[in-house]
């Protein structure tokens, strides 16, 4: 078993050259499906629709959500289409089981007085302060996601031009745009605070990482996405807000103001239109609240 699901990865990363964490993703929802078998090697070759549908059954019962079903659902399928290439399944009676339909939920967002507060927060007067300045202001001023943040290095920045080469999902590079805040931002984090962070490392980094930790190494996405939700507690008790929430709020807030959807569909990295027209709902949502607020018959 192991050694096909070793080989299916492979060819994701090789074929579609798949990112780590997208592969990650897929081993662990194999493995949850193989765990169902019994990691029974003759369970898995008369897999069929009654197990799908078993499974499918499972993973409800256990309260999962709808969204996290239909990908573990897709990721098994995905598998199983391997195997049966492969030689290893005659049957594929399991493609009659339908995914779920993921819910349709806006995405969470800032409103511009909210993301120009948020902004505000972080002390100038220490070195983790100018470093979460410069990370809130790229965040937000570029819309670029947390993994792809946390993977920038110095050289990534082209402060002459005012761009920011970014590496995102299966290794694609696109050209973003700085605005002249998160620049500034950025010139007093290389030249007052990265030179300290970067001395309190004992080891060299041989690839500049852009963002360091207190420790001089290269800040985790999990470290960015836990200084987010604390600068998120300073506007409001109750905002849950993580670095996902100022990327939807980069798009919302450009679509109000009249860009094009092709445009914020490149900025964001998205393959299809379709994933960027989701914030076309923000738009028609914000003007139902203007209206419902300023009209005198709303």
């Amino acid at each position: 078993m192991n050694t096909y699901l070793k080989d299916f990865v492979e060819s994701l990363k090789i074929e579609k050259n798949s990112a780590p964490l997208t592969l990650k993703s897929y081993e662990k929802d194999i493995r949850r499906f193989l765990e169902f078998l019994g990691n029974d090697i003759s369970a898995l070759k008369k897999v069929s629709h009654l197990t799908m549908r078993e499974y499918l059954a499972l993973l409800k019962e256990q309260k999962y959500a709808r969204s996290t079903i239909a990908r573990k659902i897709s990721s098994t399928r995905s598998f199983l289409r391997f195997l049966k290439i492969q030689g290893f399944l005659e049957n594929n009676t399991w493609e009659l089981v339908s995914i779920p339909k993921k819910e349709k939920k806006l995405p969470k967002f800032l409103y511009a007085d909210e993301a120009l507060d948020l902004l505000e927060k972080p002390e100038r007067t220490s070195y983790t302060g100018l470093r979460d300045k410069a990370i809130l202001e790229v965040l937000y001023g570029t819309g670029i996601r947390v993994g792809e943040l946390a993977g920038l290095d110095v050289s990534s920045i082209d402060a002459e031009n005012g761009y920011l080469k970014v590496k995102g999902k299966g290794s694609k590079e696109r050209i973003l745009p700085l605005g002249s805040y998160a620049l500034q931002a950025l010139a007093v984090y290389l030249t007052k605070s990265r030179p300290f962070l970067e001395r309190c490392n004992q080891v060299k980094d041989e690839n500049a990482a852009l963002f360091l930790n207190r420790f001089g190494q290269r800040l985790s996405v999990r470290g960015i996405r836990r200084l987010v939700h604390k600068y998120g507690l300073e506007i409001s008790s109750s905002c849950n807000l993580s670095p996902h929430v100022l990327r939807h709020s980069f798009a919302s807030h450009l679509l109000n103001a009249g860009a094009d959807l092709r445009v914020v569909q490149e900025l964001l990295g998205h393959v299809s239109v379709s994933t960027t027209q989701i914030y076309t709902h923000i738009t028609k949502e914000e003007l139902k609240r203007t209206y419902m607020r300023a009209h005198p018959r709303a």
